[in-house]
């Protein structure tokens, strides 16, 4: 007998003679996890995803080197007006006046303030300097001196841009309109292309709704604070909605699995022990619960329950033979140990391949998820048994009844018949069958190919309007409210502009060279299509526009730059530290020091970009004018990182895929190898998994489900949850074909025991995972849809593809 084998008689043993001691032993470890569960933090958004990326610390040295060190950071909130005319006269009083109560508030910190109210109240007095004039201005003003006054503001681009895009000129129409308050903020916050759960701003944007609020404009505060806070408010409002739904379907799954109150209230115990272990794992390890985090209990609560039902299930199986309490259970706990450890493993090895992730989240939620797995094994290949026999040697001690002590897939019941149904194919045509469903996985699998790859703030924030079901609820389940989505849309559909955003290179290296200032020129001209360009030459803002604005002020710097311009093109190509002194000590320095450090050692160039350029194109152009640059230059800026992060997701997919198979070939072979002495049955229990992972990808596609920051995950977990299915009815062949039996007894035994619990497990499951739907982020509602897909693939390949590849390979042992 192996080792391993003895270790497990051990632990049967154990489970059966010492029942007691080691269900003591379970609730003094539930103690200590218990006090971590209490450290534990939230964290959520977009942040946690770009922090290690080149782009984002290219992003936050942009943001260091190039503000002044001693001014006060700022923070700006949007006031967003909407009425069927914003430029009638009391629309505009309404947003004066909601600009003068703010500014008001010394807690608010208000810096300035703007917006198109202002600019057509100082056309019509240009002596308004302050709020109070401005409003004073607008109520002495007639309907058609406002007319008049918007009109002539009209010739501003300042003025037009604030405006929406049905702006009429003619009529002084326009039906949305954004003011902008400027807040002063302590200096030295960290810069971010994402957003988080902390924001300086929160507070701030939080009170200025309530002012705003009681101008009674139709006015809708946003800003950064506001996404932030709602980043925050979502990670409570999806756990309280996601766990009791999982749970209250589990229970009622449960319910019908065990038919026992006895056995219902100990599986539930398990599971809560599970969960116990897990998340005081997260507060003593320190890891922050994010969103990504929500869906590992529901996760745990489904190999949970699986593993609870195959226990509860083998036990009574033996129980029906005659057998007592303690024989039964030694004899379920000595074959399932074994299976579970498999599918634990596995399922483990399809977690922690996430750990190659490139993204920190991604990595935690493997670490935590595989950590969790493994408590999982502990809680129900060992608690939970010895709970059993304790829980049934007080009944038979007392006579008390058991109920539903049938074992699930017995004769005659409707599971048995479902699961059974792979054996008619195995019996009369298993390689037809097996060829048919590998053609249709490959064809699957080619059209997955096309599956996107996806990262925004939209993925993290709630959906625009919250089902009425949800709004329904009791408190504490009813979500918040949330407005940040819906005024997202609404500023994207109604304010597009001929110019769209800007991406940042961010250049490193001695700037004192003479071709320096000349590869900045050269890295212009004929830029991608994504860039804004004039006569073949990008738009751009960098020390060239202030070297050139200088010059045409001062004729001595001029005559400065002219005698260091070797090639007579306006830019300065000898001598550059010179040129660089005397730009620094004119009232040029601060703009010039926005774009280039005063020791000379790194500059920034913003070019501007196409309006309708895609977030691909905008990084690819980014990635095309850094190359450009004769120094170490890395493109930057919010969407270039998000679209850093949306590849990292695409290469963590295969990647994880990649190892998760292969770490999980290798450990099949070999425990087959170890425990059956036939090492291609590792390779039996592989092939459906493949199948299902080739299904999943076509599905996706199918869906339009992307590739996000959380089912970028998907491939290599359906490897580790996939092998639960398989394992439990290859091991089960496994045991019996050992016996003695035929290939065609074992897959009858293996298929009607097996197969039927595992329909009652993938039930459970795909129930337990599914309510994920309910979450308020889309990105959690995405996983729960293909988590499920994956569970129900993953069971249907088993009791009916497994059979077939079993039959397969005995007749090619034979």
């Amino acid at each position: 007998m192996s080792a391993f084998r003895r270790l497990v008689d051990a632990v049967a043993r154990a489970t059966v003679e010492r029942p007691g001691a080691v269900v003591a032993a379970f609730l003094l470890f539930t103690g200590v996890f218990a006090l971590g569960v209490g450290n534990v933090s939230t964290d959520a958004g977009t942040e946690q995803f770009t922090e290690e990326l080149p782009a984002q610390r290219a992003f936050e040295a942009v943001n260091e080197q190039f503000t002044p060190t001693f001014e006060p950071d700022t923070g700006s909130t949007q006031l967003v007006q909407s009425e069927r005319n914003v430029l009638a006269k009391p629309a505009l009083l309404g947003m004066l006046e909601a600009q003068q109560r703010l500014a008001e508030r010394p807690g608010l910190r208000v810096a300035s303030t703007s917006s198109a109210a202002s600019t057509v109240a100082t056309n019509l007095d240009p002596d308004a300097a302050t709020l109070d004039a401005q409003i004073r201005a607008v109520e002495r003003a007639t309907p058609r001196e406002v007319d008049a006054a918007v009109r002539a503001a009209a010739a501003s681009d300042a003025f037009t841009n604030q405006l929406s895009d049905d702006f009429n000129r003619r009529g002084a129409r326009a039906a949305a309109t954004v003011g902008v308050v400027e807040h002063e903020l302590p200096a030295g916050l960290e810069a971010t292309a994402g957003a988080g759960t902390e924001s300086p701003l929160t507070p701030i944007q939080q009170r200025s709704r309530r002012v705003v609020a009681s101008t009674g404009a139709d006015i809708t505060v946003f800003g950064a604070g506001l996404v932030s806070a709602e980043f925050a408010n979502v990670v409570f409002d999806s756990l309280i909605l996601v766990l009791p739904a999982s749970v209250a379907l589990i229970f009622l799954f449960l319910l019908v699995a065990y038919r026992d109150p006895v056995d219902l209230l100990l599986g539930l115990v398990a599971l809560a022990v599970a969960l116990v272990w897990t998340v005081g794992f997260l507060g003593l390890a320190g890891i922050a619960f994010s969103q990504l985090l929500i869906a590992v209990p529901p996760l745990l609560l489904a190999v949970g329950i699986d593993f609870g039902i195959h226990s509860v299930n083998r036990y009574r199986e033996e129980r029906t033979e005659g057998r007592g309490i303690e024989a039964s259970m030694a004899t379920a706990g000595r074959q399932l140990l074994v299976a579970f450890f498999i599918v634990t493993a596995t399922t483990a090895l399809g977690f922690a391949a996430n750990l190659t992730s490139g993204l920190a989240p991604i990595r935690e939620f493997g670490l935590v998820a595989a950590v969790g797995i493994g408590f999982t094994f502990l809680v129900f290949g060992v608690f939970l048994p010895a709970l059993k026999v304790l829980a049934d040697r007080f009944r038979e001690r007392r006579n008390l009844p058991a109920f539903g002590q049938r074992p699930l897939g017995a004769e005659g019941t409707l599971l048995a018949s479902v699961s059974t149904g792979g054996l008619v194919a195995a019996r009369r045509a298993p390689r037809v069958f097996l060829a048919a469903a590998v053609l249709l996985a490959a064809l699957s699998g080619a059209y997955g190919l096309g599956v996107d790859t996806s990262f925004s703030q939209d993925d993290f924030l709630p959906p625009e309007e919250t089902p009425a079901y949800l709004e329904d609820l009791p408190e504490p389940f009813r979500p918040s409210e949330y407005t940040v989505t819906g005024t997202l849309n609404f500023l994207e559909a109604n304010f597009e502009r001929s110019q769209g955003d800007a991406v940042t290179v961010y250049v490193e290296g001695s700037l004192r060279r003479d071709h320096a200032l000349e590869s900045f020129q050269r890295a212009a001209s004929d830029p991608p299509d994504a860039v804004v360009a004039e006569n073949r030459t990008a738009t751009t803002q960098s020390v060239l526009d202030v070297v050139e604005s200088r010059a045409a002020a001062s004729p001595s710097f001029r005559r400065l730059v002219e005698r260091n311009d070797a090639d007579d093109d306006g830019v300065p190509d000898d001598n550059l530290d010179a040129v660089y002194d005397a730009l620094l000590d004119s009232p040029a320095r601060d703009r010039a020091l926005r774009f280039v450090t005063e020791d000379r050692r790194a500059a920034r160039v913003v070019y501007t970009l196409e309006a309708d350029a895609t977030q691909a194109e905008v990084a690819a152009a980014g990635r095309e004018l850094a190359d450009r640059h004769r120094f170490e230059a890395t493109a930057t800026g919010e969407t270039v990182v998000f679209q850093a992060v949306s590849d990292v997701i695409l290469r963590s997919a295969l990647t994880s895929l990649a190892v998760a198979l292969a770490a999980t070939a290798a450990f099949l072979v070999a425990v087959y190898a170890a425990l059956e002495g036939a090492p291609s049955l590792g390779v039996v229990n592989l092939v459906p998994i493949v199948l299902t992972i080739a299904f999943l990808a076509g599905s996706m596609r199918a869906f339009g489900l992307p590739f996000n920051a959380l089912t970028a995950t998907i491939l290599s977990i359906t490897i580790g949850l996939g092998t639960d299915y398989s394992a439990h009815v290859v091991h089960r062949f496994a045991d019996e074909y050992e016996r003695g039996g035929t290939v065609d007894a074992a897959l009858e035994d293996a298929v009607r025991g097996t197969g039927s619990a595992l329909a009652g497990s993938m039930l459970t499951t795909t129930s337990g995972i599914g309510v994920l739907v309910f979450a308020v982020t889309p990105v959690l509602g995405q996983f729960g849809v293909l988590t499920a897909l994956s569970i129900f693939y993953s069971y249907l390949t088993a009791v009916f593809l497994t059979p077939s590849v079993l039959v397969v390979w005995g007749r090619l042992r034979a």
